[in-house]
């Protein structure tokens, strides 16, 4: 099964924004980890994350199915996963 990995930081504004419409996407069954980019620079480099937010769907193995970088809406981000 895919899920979302979102990266994010308590200092970014943009972050703060999409953290909610990600709680939200998350309730209704979306798979969502949360990754501190301060906390977990490991992931972070692994992944090769430059920008926050950015999500990623992943497959079970880890493989990039897509990215999404910035503030985007619920809708966006429930499109992206299912597509």
């Amino acid at each position: 099964m895919n899920k979302l990995i979102y990266f994010s930081a308590n200092w970014c504004g943009p972050c703060k924004m999409v953290g909610p419409t990600l709680e939200k996407v998350s309730q209704q069954g979306i798979p969502v980890q949360k990754i501190d980019v301060d906390q977990d620079p490991e992931i972070v480099s692994k992944y090769g994350v430059r920008n926050i937010p950015t999500i990623l769907k992943v497959d079970n193995n880890g493989v990039v199915l897509g990215t999404l970088i910035g503030v985007n809406s619920e809708d966006t981000i429930k499109n992206f996963y299912n597509g």
